[in-house]
């Protein structure tokens, strides 16, 4: 018996497909087929009814795919350990960034790890933030770059990075330019050109005209802050950003003095760390250039 065929046993149970579960190994499906029935013949049992459309485990396959998996989990916490303490960190991570936000110092922070860690494997993928927080939380991504009202969610590690308030952003000669304060209940007055839901910025604007009983006409979205503040510039409708999104020389940037509630861009990531999480994340404060933490660093609760 071999840890291979453990491994190719329970793909096989997992896919319920000798060709899925074939690519999911990196081998041949005659490869699985062959490692499987070698298992069988071992154990002098049939493990896998191979009779339907789909591969189905036995009984007794049922059984032996419970230890399979724990003798897999114990190769893997034994390889686990022997890295924590030769400094060895292998595995993938899954970052996430929210559309249309370039930070460079993530960069930065990516590629530092990538040299220290080369055998860590990184993905990057963009989506809104709530999808991002969604994915921290399920454990399909590591660690994410996202936007947010107040706080970064709860129950998260965090790592705030800006917390600013949010502008207008009008042409020059617009109207608004005349008023010494501005209003939520002034923008509201125009055709608003700004981010879509799910993202940080969106969110500030939604739960503040919530509470004041508004209900603005959003004309045009955009993922990325460009985009939001060139809509705007053209005069398609007054653009709602964060104050440092804003760097367009055609555009006023005007404070919206009555929303109280803070635009957020964090970093979060899941508070059970693996090694090469927890390495990531302190590239992340090195770039951040914020200090560590004396303890894990959890989000509170928003308000």
């Amino acid at each position: 018996m071999e840890l291979r065929q453990l491994e190719y046993l329970v793909a096989v149970a997992e896919e319920a497909n000798f060709t899925r579960a074939a690519e999911r190994v990196h081998i041949s499906q005659s490869g699985v087929s062959a490692q499987i029935r070698q298992l069988e013949h071992d154990l002098g049992a049939t493990l896998i009814d191979r009779s339907g459309r789909a591969a189905t485990v036995t009984a007794a396959g049922a059984a032996a795919l419970e230890h399979a998996r724990a003798v897999l989990g114990s190769v893997q916490a034994l390889r686990q350990a022997v890295d924590d303490v030769t400094g060895l960190i292998r595995g993938r991570l899954v970052v996430g960034m929210v559309n249309g936000c370039t930070v460079i110092p993530l960069f930065d922070a990516l590629a530092a790890f990538h040299m220290s860690h080369p055998g860590v494997e990184i993905a990057l993928h963009e989506n809104n933030s709530d999808r991002l927080v969604d994915g921290v939380r399920s454990g399909a991504t590591d660690l994410a770059l996202i936007g947010a009202a107040y706080a970064p969610p709860a129950g998260l590690g965090a790592l705030s990075i800006v917390s600013e308030g949010l502008v207008a952003v009008v042409p020059i000669g617009h109207p608004l330019t005349r008023r010494r304060r501005v209003t939520l209940a002034d923008v509201s007055g125009y055709p608003i050109v700004c981010m879509p839901e799910g993202t940080g910025i969106r969110t500030v604007l939604d739960r503040a005209c919530a509470a004041k009983g508004l209900k603005p006409e959003i004309a045009l979205q955009a993922t990325a802050g460009d985009a939001v503040a060139d809509l705007a510039a053209r005069g398609l409708g007054v653009g709602v950003l964060s104050v440092s999104m804003v760097d367009d020389d055609r555009l006023n940037a005007l404070a919206i003095v009555d929303i109280d509630i803070p635009a957020v861009l964090a970093l979060v990531w899941s508070p059970v760390q693996s090694p090469a999480l927890r390495q990531l994340v302190r590239h992340c404060r090195r770039a951040f250039a914020l200090p560590e933490p004396t303890r894990a660093l959890v989000a509170p609760p928003t308000r």
